[in-house]
């Protein structure tokens, strides 16, 4: 009986995993991904109407996916902005926010006009895209994808940067962007 029950259950087993298999593939040939770079989602930008990433080629970006609920999220916000001031056009930060309305987004930023770029992923869609195209299966925020001037992904953080210096190490290493000099 026991043997009988156990072979069931991997019968039913097998066929759940050959069902989620079927479901996944068919997601990710649906998923507007390239090989050589990251899927060309638009965005709904809070200070501009519309933003996408084959309008920012030639420039390297730092993609950032948060929340307001996500207090590593907000964390880490000033560490990108001041990374924004800084590089002087050198590259562009990008903040997309992949569950807040437009409206308690610019509530949560009040009278301040953040250098970096703040976007809304309205439907969820792009950050669908992008948690599939770079292993964030499980869609944890804050996600950070680093993109180079001819648009391909370089690399990707899953988690917070602790420190401003972590993430300029990170764009050093990956970008060939230095932190500019202090005097």
């Amino acid at each position: 009986m026991a043997v009988r029950m156990s072979r069931k259950i991997w019968i039913i087993v097998a066929i759940v995993v050959v069902a989620v298999g079927a479901t996944v593939g068919i997601t990710l040939s649906d998923s507007p991904t390239s090989p050589d770079g990251p899927p060309d989602s638009a965005f709904s930008i809070i200070t501009w109407n519309e933003t996408s990433l084959s309008t920012r080629e030639g420039t390297p970006v730092v993609l950032n996916f948060w929340s307001i609920s996500c207090p590593y999220c907000v964390q880490q916000l000033p560490n990108l902005e001041s990374v924004a001031l800084q590089s002087q056009g050198e590259l562009e930060v990008i903040a997309v926010n992949t569950r807040d309305s437009a409206s308690r987004i610019r509530t949560f930023f009040g009278d301040y006009e953040p250098t970096m770029t703040i976007a809304v992923d309205t439907n969820g869609q792009a950050f669908r895209s992008y948690c599939l195209a770079y292993d964030n299966a499980g869609g944890y925020i804050p996600f950070t994808l680093f993109i180079d001037s001819e648009g391909t992904v370089q690399d990707k953080r899953i988690g917070a940067f602790a420190t401003e210096t972590q993430l300029w190490d990170t764009l050093n290493d990956v970008l060939g962007i230095t932190a500019p000099e202090t005097s």
